[in-house]
């Protein structure tokens, strides 16, 4: 049975991603299937139709959706009426469970099979939401091995496809070709910073980030490295960085991947970003700051100490992490000075990142675009 149109949405960068290398595969099934909704670069670069880019949804914080509420919603009744109409053989949202949740129950309504790539951190804080996500979804993706029992005791079917990432990112990334991509010396002392890949992000975690790479470039010569994930970010980061006089800072276009490779250490924002480098086996500092309506709100809702998914998987603090008051300038270097200068430590890192790839590789993608064609025929 063929499946004509599947319609997607991928609500910010590191979705794009994810949803990209699912569409790779998904072609590579059937080759005639239209693929269209909300998506990024990487996800058109797969012959996907975005009627709007990810960009439009990407928003952090609750502070920060609420004066871009008006528009989100009017993007999701949009989309909404557009699919009711058209009635994709299966609808697929990756992450971005605020907007896409209340999406899927409408969808699913409507008979429309409802496939989920990604859980909600239910796990982590919020678990009143599972009794929503068992009203909109059909089938749950899960990229974390302990996910599915989660779902064990509703009607959602859930199953473990490992992490995309893990099979993209090599088992030993080559730092010598990354720094000569970068024009990096290999004998150097390379910093990366990654802030995030949303506006939010970039405003309230990175100049603390750019403190920090001041202070470690001052006292140990670092070079300082910081791909930007989009090109509108670039603006408010060179803003920023006139409040840091004398920082000599390399910045790239996207290279992210790049930049983990090459770097001996990272200072990265809490988010996916954390588990690639833990993919890349870089030490890292990770490190999060959102507006104190945000903190607020959120306040008392989380269930586990950690914030950064390798400690979260490790169910330990194998690396520092730096919020809210915590994350200054000053602390973000010690921090990375404490694990720059023990190298037991960083041996000890290299080898629990190693289980931890070993543990999420798993041919992601084609479980994953097996599982929408299945849904897609059943519904």
């Amino acid at each position: 049975m063929s499946v004509g149109f599947v319609a997607m949405v991928a609500g910010e960068p590191s979705g794009d991603l994810l949803a990209s290398h699912i569409l790779a595969a998904l072609r590579k099934m059937q080759p005639e299937v239209a693929c269209a909704g909300i998506g990024g670069e990487r996800m058109r670069e797969q012959d996907f139709t975005a009627w709007w880019p990810t960009e439009r949804l990407a928003v952090n914080g609750y502070a920060q959706v609420l004066p871009r509420l008006p528009e989100l919603l009017w993007i999701r009744r949009r989309l909404r009426l557009s699919l009711l109409r058209q009635r994709p053989a299966v609808f697929v949202g990756v992450d971005a469970p605020d907007f896409n949740l209340g999406l899927e129950r409408r969808l699913r309504e409507a008979r429309i099979p409802t496939v989920h790539l990604v859980s909600p951190s239910i796990w982590a804080w919020r678990r009143e939401r599972l009794h929503g996500i068992a009203q909109a979804v059909d089938h749950m993706l899960c990229v974390f091995p302990f996910e599915p029992e989660l779902y064990a005791q509703t009607r959602v079917r859930a199953t473990y496809i490992g992490h995309p990432l893990a099979e993209v990112i090599p088992d030993r990334p080559d730092r010598h070709g990354a720094r000569q991509l970068l024009g990096l010396a290999q004998d150097a002392l390379v910093i990366g910073l990654l802030p995030g890949s949303r506006l939010g992000e970039i405003q309230h975690i990175a100049p603390s980030f750019l403190g920090a790479a001041r202070l470690l470039q001052q006292r140990h010569g670092a070079r300082i490295v910081l791909p930007v994930a989009h090109p509108s970010l670039l603006a408010l980061l060179q803003r920023q960085l006139q409040a840091v006089p004398g920082l000599d800072i390399q910045i790239v276009q996207g290279q992210s991947h790049t930049v983990m490779a090459a770097c001996d250490l990272a200072l990265v924002a809490s988010g996916t970003a954390t588990l690639e480098c833990a993919l890349f086996k870089r030490p890292m500092v990770i490190a999060y700051r959102v507006p104190e309506l945000s903190r607020r709100l959120m306040t008392g809702k989380g269930y586990q100490p950690w914030v950064g998914l390798p400690n979260i998987l490790a169910h330990a603090f194998l690396v520092p992490e730096l919020l809210q008051d915590a994350c200054t300038p000053d602390a973000l270097a010690e921090a990375a000075e404490s694990l720059l200068q023990d190298s037991v430590r960083q041996a000890q890192l290299q080898n629990r990142f190693t289980e931890m790839h070993a543990q999420l590789r798993r041919p992601t993608a084609n479980l994953a675009a097996q599982a929408i064609l299945d849904a897609a025929k059943a519904g």
